[in-house]
This record gives structure tokens, sequence and C-alpha cells, in this order.
């Protein structure tokens, strides 16, 4: 049996789950480990599957792959663009896409296991392939955790594992040390007072609270943090009221907060907190704020001993010059969770998927941030190859060269 990729690529694409709602996504995926005689465990963190090769002495190699999509209403125009809907948790349907290329992840982790069970004469060790559900939940991998993926399975030593991004397709980037930030998910609940909106001096008005917190919170990094440091502080979303005569008793607030290392992330949270504190304060709340914290995400660090001989392998493979560093990037990742649980070094990586000549002109009219989408765009779209080549390419090379030769 040969995996038509593109067909099943387009497959995902067209079929988006939310997290935590990946049933199909998870179908197809038993369906192609079948196909490759390959044993697996379905419902893991609900929805997430893993399957093992088992190939003689040698170490144990984990690659990893996110199977989620989001809350994004499609606008490439593709011809097998989403056309699909969701319930999120709140019971809201909504738009559905796979904004953030985890069907390209999908699609590449099950080329690479064709790969490398065709090839089993040449290499020896073992390999754990995950598919995990809810990654933007930041959520998935330790529920896979707590379902007991490392008691079932072999424990990595060492955990792989890549991003579709806005670069060229062909170009891979990673570096040594932090490659993806920290974060935070935080639900803050302000309470005012509510009343009649033609009596705003018998309330506690916490949509004013909420103007004023959302607009003090960006003091934070323009004017709390030191210039040379990386720091976010996103207000995502605001909900209060539901009429233009009605004050409302409450305002919800959610914020993204990310940052490089555990010392910043306390100072950041200590400063959001003091503002959220203060304004209420200051709006004369007769109670406190209450913050809830979501989901917090640890900084997704690479191995710089693994990272160095995973670059040089990728020069020997691809060419000097195809791999990049591309920086440390702001956004986050639940990948590392596997590698912390489980003490091996991670490698994580980025591969991309424009096509080089939009890319190259963007870059010359200096209109790379206005043209070019980004991941969770509803323009967001990979070209199809070489990028799945590439994908499929860079976890045989990174699993090739962790396992034993044969």
């Amino acid at each position: 049996m040969t995996i038509d990729l593109e067909a099943l690529y387009i497959d995902l694409h067209r079929h988006p789950e939310l997290s935590f709602q990946e049933t199909r996504t998870a179908g197809v995926v038993t369906r192609e480990l079948e196909g490759l005689g390959l044993d697996y465990v379905e419902g893991l963190g609900k929805t997430g599957v893993a399957t093992s090769i088992v190939n003689g002495p040698g170490p144990v190699v984990w690659l990893r792959a996110d199977m989620d999509a989001l809350p994004v209403e499609e606008q490439t125009g593709l011809a097998y663009a989403s056309t699909a809907r969701g319930t999120d948790p709140s019971g809201l349907e909504v738009p559905v896409m796979h904004a953030c290329g985890h069907d390209m992840h999908v699609t590449a982790l099950l080329g690479a296991l064709e790969r490398l069970v065709a090839t089993k004469d040449e290499w020896s060790g073992t390999i754990v392939a995950v598919f995990q559900p809810a990654e933007e939940y930041g959520a998935g991998s330790q529920a896979m955790i707590a379902d007991g993926v490392l008691e079932k399975f072999p424990k990595p030593d060492i955990v792989l594992g890549q991003h579709l991004t806005p670069l060229p397709a062909g170009v891979i980037g990673v570096r040594p040390g932090t490659q993806m930030a920290a974060s935070d998910g935080l639900s803050v609940l302000l309470h005012g007072r509510g009343g009649h909106g033609s009596r705003p001096h018998a309330t506690i008005d916490p949509v004013v609270m909420a103007a004023a917190t959302v607009m003090r919170l960006q003091t934070v990094v323009s004017r709390e943090v030191d210039p040379r440091e990386m720091a976010v502080v996103t207000v995502g979303s605001i909900h209060a009221g539901l009429k233009n005569n009605i004050i409302p008793a409450e305002a919800k607030l959610e914020l993204s907060l990310r940052y490089p290392d555990d010392a910043a992330r306390a100072d950041v949270m200590a400063r959001v907190e003091r503002i959220v504190r203060a304004e209420a304060a200051a709006s004369g709340a007769e109670h406190e704020p209450v913050i809830t914290v979501d989901h917090s995400l640890p900084p997704t660090i690479n191995d710089r001993g693994a990272t160095a001989r995973l670059t040089a392998a990728f020069d020997r493979a691809f060419g000097a010059g195809t791999v990049i560093d591309p920086g440390m990037f702001t956004g986050s990742e639940d990948v590392s969770w596997f590698a912390r649980e489980s003490g091996a070094p991670l490698v994580f990586w980025f591969w991309g998927g424009l096509d080089p000549q939009t890319y190259a002109d963007a870059v010359a009219r200096g209109t790379v941030n206005e043209d070019i989408p980004t991941n969770h765009s509803p323009f967001f779209a990979p070209i199809l190859h070489p990028t799945i080549e590439r994908g499929v390419d860079a976890l045989v090379v990174a699993a090739r060269e962790f396992l034993a030769g044969a």
C-alpha cells in the first residue's frame, strides 16, 4: 500500500475538527496505520492515537504531530477549502479551519512512518509516533500523559517534532535553546454592581472597569518590561452585558501572556495581577476580581547538543543553507511536556510552506507582514509541493539520525 499523501492532506483540510473533537481525524490516522500493518492505541487523551515500530535494539525516538483545528472561517478560496462547522466548549456553533497546519503535520508523520516501515532493514531501534489532540488548548499532551502514553509505550531517548510556518517551502528553521515562548491563558472576572443604564451613579460599572483595565495592561510591556527583553500581554476577548440600557454586574476578560522563561513569567504575572486589582479598587468594586489560569505552557527548549547534531544532518540531506535560525517564536506549544515528563531531550523545528517566489517578492517589497498570511489567519494555505515532501523527509532524516544504523 502506498499512501496518497496529497489526497490525504486535502481530505484532512476539508474536514477539520476542534480540540478534543478529532474523532474523524483519529479514524483517518488509524485507517492508515492499519494499512501499514501497525498496531496502535486510540482514545489517549480522549482522541489521541499512538503507535510504535519496534525494530531491534537501539534508541527510542518519539515523533509527534498534533491534529486539531481552529474556530476560524476559511477565506483561502481553495477548491478544497473547509466549510465545516463545529461546537465550541461554550456551546456556540463556529466555523472550523486548519489555519495552523496541523493537517500537514498529520500528513507528514504518516508519510514518514510509511518510509520508515519500508526501510526497516536500514535502521535499528524503536519509533513511537504520537498523534496528539488539543494542542490549540495547550492541553492535549498532558491529557495523553494522564492516560498513560508514557507507560503504554517505551519512554523516549529523544522527542522530535515539527511545525509548519510561513517560510519558503524547503526551508527549515531551528535554533538551540528556547525555540518558543512560555505562555499562560488567564480569565479575569471583574465584579461590579448592575443597574439601569439611566442611573450609572447607583451602579459600579464593570464595562468601564474592564476598559480601564485593558488600557492599563498595555503599559506592562511598553513601560515595565526592559525593552531588551521579550514579553507579550494580549487581551483577546472581552464580554459584558446583554442590552444597551442595562449596566451589567460583571465583565470578563481573557488574556494571553507570553515570556521566555520562568523568571519573566513571575514578573509579568505579578504586574498583570497588580493592575487588575488596582483598577477594580479604583472603580470602587465591592468584591475582588477573580483571576483564573486556564492553561500554562512551559517554554519549548531545544537540547543544544541534539539540535546541533540534527542541524548537521539536515544540511547533509538538503544542502547547506537550507537550515536557518528563525529566532525565538513568541507562539507557544505543548509538545515539550512529553520531553519534560520523560526526562528526554527535545528538538522541535519549523518547516516552510510558502511559494518561494511569493515570499521573495514580499520581502523585496517590504510587505511580508501585510502579504504573507501567518498561522491562525483565515488565508493561511501552504502550497502542497514540496511542502508535503519536505515535511516527510525532515521527520525521516531526524528519526534516522537518532536511531541506530543497520
